[in-house]
């Protein structure tokens, strides 16, 4: 067991026709819940950390847990970071122990875009870390991340091939429709199936990563406010599509805001049904398993990444 890079995994999900779930962590539970499922089902799995979790729960608490996990199961994991913002956060994570940091550079020109990832990767390969770049931008909000729909912007394949080969990433988030959140579309839901196929002819091989892929299920949404809650519209990227995607060049999908509506769900539920309830590790542990009921789903469902480890 050890903390591993996505190099391989990547090489063998293209190969293969299917994609690694990235699932956001930010507690124990999660964490807990994420690693029991890939381990059960003998899936690769990259767990990774965004400014907001780092935030809440502190770096060296997450190592920590992650490091615990991965003794407690018995499998490898990629700690990766999510939506660096800057050349110094990708540095300290590098230099904590991630094995995989991002980049995000979506919201400059393409030449300081290429400029700022380039710095990354040349820092990063030095100390046998892999870098995710993005192109393109989602609209949405998750964490310290907001973009309007009206700012969003789909990648362009051609600037997309020249970006890898100035920058030398190893993996290229793009925009084809999906976005940051639980409220992702207003009407139904389209991908641009066109501009990842076209990435993919123009680089063949090549992993690309889907951000803000969460299906928003309708389940958990159902239950939130049938419990009190108040999530009017919420909509997410029907599971087929991502099965689609995972099957084509992504090799990598981002799962957050399903983690939160399981979690949610399963906790408003306990203290809807059992009012008496005032110990945590009881509507904790009930949402620890509703997270790992819902990572399994995603494995052997969404991703087809079940055995692949």
């Amino acid at each position: 067991m050890a903390l591993i890079t996505t190099k391989e995994l990547f090489k063998k999900a293209y190969e293969g026709g299917y994609a690694i779930g990235a699932f956001n962590i930010n507690n124990m539970e999660i964490i807990q819940a994420i690693t029991e499922a890939a381990a059960e089902l003998r899936s690769p799995v990259i767990l990774q950390v965004s400014a907001g979790a780092r935030k809440y729960a502190k770096p060296a608490y997450l190592m920590a847990l992650v490091e615990a996990a991965m003794k407690e199961t018995g499998i490898d994991v990629v700690l990766h970071l999510d939506h660096g913002a800057d050349f110094e956060i990708c540095k300290a994570c590098v230099d904590n122990g991630f094995t995989s940091v991002m980049i995000d550079g979506s919201h400059l020109s393409f030449e300081d875009n290429v400029a700022l990832t380039k710095k990354v990767v040349e820092y990063a390969h030095a100390h046998g870390v892999v870098v995710e770049g993005e192109l393109g931008r989602l609209a949405g909000v998750e964490d310290d991340v907001k973009v309007a729909e009206s700012d969003a912007i789909f990648t362009d394949p051609a600037e997309a091939e020249r970006f890898v080969e100035l920058t030398g990433v190893d993996s290229l988030a793009i925009a084809i429709g999906t976005s940051h959140g639980a409220y992702k579309f207003k009407t139904q839901p389209k991908l641009r199936f066109d501009i990842l196929e076209e990435i993919g002819r123009r680089l063949p091989g090549f992993p690309i990563v889907l951000h803000g892929a969460s299906s928003v299920v309708p389940e958990y949404v159902d239950e939130i406010n049938a419990c009190g809650g108040k999530l009017d519209g919420a909509l997410g990227v029907p599971e087929d599509m991502l099965r689609k995607a995972a099957s084509m060049a992504v090799c990598k999908i981002n799962i957050d805001s399903d983690i939160r509506l399981a979690m949610t769900a399963a906790i408003r539920r306990v203290l809807k049904n059992q009012p008496e309830v005032f110990d945590p590790r009881t509507y904790l542990g009930e949402a620890r398993e509703e997270v790992k009921k819902m990572v399994a789903h995603k494995i052997k469902n969404v991703l087809g990444s079940e055995g692949k480890l």
